[in-house]
């Protein structure tokens, strides 16, 4: 097995499990817009060519095998989850016998669910393993089946790990063997690192999330902090984000519950949002509301990139970015009052949004794509180079 391209850059596949574009999948895409040095392909199961495919650079090679994996099932129906690991093996042996999986030097999962056929491939295989570890190892991130799978089958048999929080990390280290190389790099997540923070907008206060419709997101969380904390004023809220995953029903949910709250005429439902920095330009304050520990969410930098004044809930990686009155606020998760007081306090306190929101844009530690593509380099050839010895 050779470890390095033609050109010297490693030649590493990307595992990928879906066409839809959440945020692993745009989190790859922009890492690879961005530029990189080693040769990057993406492999894939049949899927309709999807949006996010589509936007990968030019010269990269994007491989199917296998057959198409059903989303959502760690917690369903006994028989989805047979069929779903019937798919689960199948991809994996077909992965395995791609002529990309045996000629790359490193093999990188970008997805949970790729990271589990990804496994199984590399029992047999001399490539090395790595996986993007983008939820909390526990049963309430990833189901029983998930949580079992993850624990037993890949996180004993990978070279490395990636992480975006030091807390993700921590729960997947009971699990890792010890040479496992470990690495706590942030998503890309389309960052712009400004030289000076933009002023926040004039006019009504716009609150806004930017996150997919999933009702552990928590947008029923703000919708009910927002009327409760700002329903009689003129402040707007806007949800960005598209329903994927089958969560349609919920997303019909949210809209007939602002009609109940009598909000309607000032909450906007914005579906998915290409130009995220121009977006968040218009928002006064932005929210992150998980109802369970959020290994970090992308939206976190975003806000905190874009100069937005922050709220985000008190447990998981967003505490290892926003500190309390210093950046941005925290609330007790869960929590619709005191995430509605602190709108409220914010509202109230315009000197408050102006300090917080300058602090934002300073947060240290801050990447763009680039330095993130750098630091993906250095971890790649880090585990080659520990695999070889």
């Amino acid at each position: 097995m050779s470890h390095s391209g033609r050109d010297g850059g490693l030649k590493v596949v990307h595992l990928g499990h879906t066409g839809s574009a959440g945020g692993a999948e745009l989190a790859l895409v922009r890492m690879l817009q961005a530029g990189v040095q080693w040769r990057p392909a993406v492999l894939i199961p049949p899927i309709e060519r999807s949006s996010w495919l589509n936007q990968l650079p030019p010269g990269v090679p994007v491989r199917t095998a296998g057959v198409r994996q059903p989303e959502g099932v760690s917690a369903g129906d006994p028989r989805l989850i047979a069929d779903a690991s019937a798919r689960l093996l199948a991809q994996a042996w077909a992965t395995r016998l791609h002529p990309a999986f045996h000629r790359a030097d490193l093999v990188d999962a970008n997805t949970t669910r790729s990271a589990a056929y990804g496994a199984l491939a590399a029992r047999t295989s001399r490539v090395p393993f790595v996986a993007h570890l983008r939820d909390m190892v526990h049963a309430d991130a990833l189901g029983r089946v998930g949580f079992k799978t993850m624990r037993r089958v890949v996180l004993p048999r990978v070279d490395g790990v990636v992480t975006d929080t030091q807390a993700t990390l921590d729960s997947a280290l009971p699990y890792l063997r010890r040479d496992a190389v470990a690495a706590v790099i942030p998503s890309a997540s389309g960052l712009r690192i400004r030289e000076q923070s933009r002023p926040l907008p004039q006019g009504p206060l716009v609150v806004g999330m930017l996150a997919r419709i999933d009702p552990w997101k928590g947008q029923a969380l703000l919708v009910e902090a927002f009327a409760r904390g700002l329903g009689e004023t003129d402040a707007r809220l806007q949800l960005a984000g598209h329903a994927y995953f089958g969560h349609e029903d919920h997303l019909a949910e949210l809209k007939g519950r602002v009609v109940e709250l009598g909000i309607a005429d000032r909450v906007d439902f914005l579906g998915h949002v290409d130009d995220v920095e121009s977006l968040l330009d218009t928002w006064h304050i932005a929210v992150q509301a998980s109802t369970r520990a959020e290994p970090l969410g992308q939206n976190v930098l975003q806000y905190l990139a874009a100069g937005r004044v922050v709220i985000v809930a008190d447990e998981g990686g967003p505490t290892e970015w926003v500190e309390h009155k210093v950046n941005g606020l925290r609330f007790s998760p869960r929590d619709s009052r005191q995430l509605a007081a602190a709108l409220r306090e914010l509202s109230g306190d315009e000197v408050l949004r102006s300090r917080l929101a300058a602090a934002a844009a300073r947060t240290p530690g801050l990447l763009d794509d680039a330095e993130v593509a750098s630091a993906h380099e250095a971890f790649y050839r880090q585990v080659c180079e520990r695999r070889r010895g």
